[in-house]
């Protein structure tokens, strides 16, 4: 994950760990190979990197929470602090990859760009993300709420949702042929439930919130949600649709 907000590795495997569980056929197109070096930007806890480092490949994570990288390292996995819409490397990479965390990062051209930079002639960036759409019946939910109680003033747009036409569009114009690029709509059982997910996967929306203010619009957006994000018995899905790419380098 990348971002602004304080990430804590804990908290993501309690009510976020589905996000890493659910990306294995994102690792099958990336098609780690052994003695290729890969970036793994927005690693995370390290749990999916270490997927790929199973299949022989040198990975170097990359993640803006220390905490994530303390995870990662944790698990053997070289990892290092930064921000990747400011990358530093230079042709050193076969590829680059991405799992959840490229819709944090409003200044998608500086990352694709960045990424650019990174790869070796001909290496490619794989990845999936946030797409246009996802999340919509939560955001909107959210943003209801705090119209209502005034509370709308200043709320940032904490996320960049693309259409593959907008995403594939900027790949083409920073030098990438695109391979793969669609929108996965992929309704998301939330096995930790509605609340905990708002609590770490919402928290910039509610960030200029004091904590009695963010438990009382949590607890109403998951009132007004529940009809049509839970299921008879009680299971929440949450309304997920991802971009998913292939580009390679020029």
């Amino acid at each position: 994950m990348s971002g602004a907000m304080a990430w804590s590795a804990e908290d993501y495997a309690a009510n976020a760990r589905f996000v890493s569980d659910l990306a294995a056929p994102l690792v099958d197109l990336l098609d780690p190979k052994a003695e290729e070096r890969i970036l793994d930007i927005g690693c995370g806890d390290g749990v999916l990197t270490q997927k790929i480092v199973a299949r022989g490949a040198e990975v170097l994570g990359l993640d803006a929470s220390p905490d994530m990288v303390s995870a990662t390292r944790a698990l053997g996995i070289p990892a290092e602090i930064g921000n990747a819409m400011k990358l530093t490397f230079e042709g050193e990479f076969d590829a680059v990859f991405s799992n959840a965390a490229l819709h944090w990062m409003p200044d998608a051209r500086a990352v694709v760009r960045g990424v650019h930079r990174a790869l070796k002639p001909g290496g490619r960036f794989v990845g999936e993300f946030g797409g246009k759409g996802n999340v919509a019946a939560i955001e909107t939910a959210i943003r209801a709420i705090l119209k209502v109680r005034g509370l709308d003033k200043g709320i940032p747009n904490p996320w960049y949702f693309p259409t593959p036409e907008e995403y594939g569009e900027l790949l083409a114009e920073e030098g990438f042929t695109v391979r793969e690029i669609a929108l996965v709509p992929r309704p998301t059982p939330v096995v930790a439930g509605m609340a905990r997910w708002l609590d770490t996967l919402a928290a910039p929306l509610l960030s200029g919130l004091d904590a009695e203010q963010r438990a009382a619009v949590r607890d109403e957006a998951v009132e007004l949600l529940a009809p049509a994000l839970r299921d008879s018995k009680g299971q929440w899905r949450a309304d997920y649709v991802r971009l998913r790419f292939h580009a390679a380098r020029g």
